[in-house]
């Protein structure tokens, strides 16, 4: 089963400096039939205006990914890191007991478009983590990339929660099949261009949930950028 999220029927924010399209229930958006999608709880696609970004401010017992779409992404927390990450690079925070970071777009002519994901841990309390990785776009062109594990997975960077994330950069008409496994679900988010997902067309923004599915084709309608979320059922 496919079930398509329109971009124009998601949650949004404009504060001026920072503009929000909530997949799910966040902030001022609040819809008590769309809460999370398994594991996944939080999935905004903001746009960080220049000169500005999220100061000091606390997390815990969140597991956080965040995927730089375009511009400069500069992060600073209370275990000490501190980073500027560009363009399909990607951060995550595992804030266990507690963490505080701040994140900020200091480029003074170029805005910040990320997505922000936020992963229930599989308990509280957990070991707090901090990581980066920086990636190329040829590791991503034409072919997924798995960019996030669980710590069982194969990825570079694992998380506490028992997921994968992938993505890739299509070129128009490329064609890319996935397996889903028994008991497994995906989350697809189309970042840019536009994707025929088993029929389904997805438009820049746009987001599908994928259930009781075996298997996905991905067909670039013209050049794509996207992202999935692959966990289990529950």
């Amino acid at each position: 089963m496919l079930k398509k999220l329109q971009k124009e029927n998601m949650g949004t924010s404009n504060l001026g400096w920072l503009e929000s399209r909530f997949h799910f229930s966040f902030s001022n958006y609040y819809n008590p039939k769309n809460m999370c999608f398994g594991v996944l709880r939080v999935l905004n696609d903001d746009i960080i205006h220049t000169t500005s970004g999220f100061d000091m401010h606390p997390h815990e017992n969140v597991e956080i990914i965040t995927y730089v779409i375009n511009g400069e992404l500069t992060h600073k927390d209370s275990l000490g890191n501190i980073e500027t990450l560009t363009r399909g690079d990607i951060q995550y925070l595992s804030a266990g007991d507690g963490i505080y970071h701040s994140e900020y777009n200091k480029n003074k002519s170029l805005d910040l478009r990320l997505l922000q994901i936020w992963i229930i841990p599989p308990k509280v309390g957990l070991p707090r983590l901090y990581g980066s990785n920086k990636f190329e776009e040829i590791q991503r062109k034409n072919k997924f990339l798995n960019i996030v594990s669980g710590q069982n997975g194969t990825a570079d960077i694992k998380i506490h929660q028992d997921i994968n994330i992938y993505v890739s950069q299509l070129d128009s008409d490329k064609n890319l099949d996935f397996h889903i496994e028994e008991n497994r679900q995906v989350y697809f988010v189309q970042i840019e261009g536009k994707s025929d997902i088993n029929g389904l067309v997805l438009n820049n923004g746009d987001a599908v949930e994928i259930i009781n599915e075996k298997q996905i084709n991905i067909k670039a309608l013209e050049n794509s950028h996207f992202l999935f979320i692959e966990m289990a059922k529950v």
